[in-house]
């Protein structure tokens, strides 16, 4: 069971997300709606792993990306993009990001990106 930090600017997304999490047996353990308050809540909570959506206000997931690893170098990332963001998910996968999962969210998928991240 891993402790997961669910950041996206959609509610409806983030309960999506935490719901197939939780179904597997992880814990989310908070969530964010932007990049800035991502950073924040990582040195709070200091997660396992983090599920961070590209495109937000405030501060981008890929700008988070960054500032979560450049000061917390074994952070666990796994971007969450809409189709036709594959540019935005290399530069991510570039920042750091261990992998990707692409919405609608497809649980299996979900699940096995996780996993492989984890392990």
């Amino acid at each position: 069971m891993a402790k997961i930090l669910v950041v996206d600017d959609a509610k409806f997304m983030r309960m999506t997300l935490s719901n197939i999490l939780k179904k597997a047996n992880h814990q989310v353990v908070g969530e964010a709606e932007n990049g800035q308050e991502a950073i924040e809540r990582y040195r709070d909570l200091n997660p396992d792993l983090v599920t961070m959506d590209i495109t937000m206000p405030v501060m981008s997931g890929l700008d988070a990306v960054k500032g979560i690893k450049q000061e917390f170098p074994a952070a666990k990332v796994i971007m969450c993009s809409a189709m036709g963001q594959q540019k935005m998910v290399v530069e991510a996968i570039e920042a750091g990001a261990k992998d990707f999962i692409v919405k609608p969210f497809d649980e299996g998928r979900v699940i096995e990106a996780i996993n492989r991240t984890l392990s």
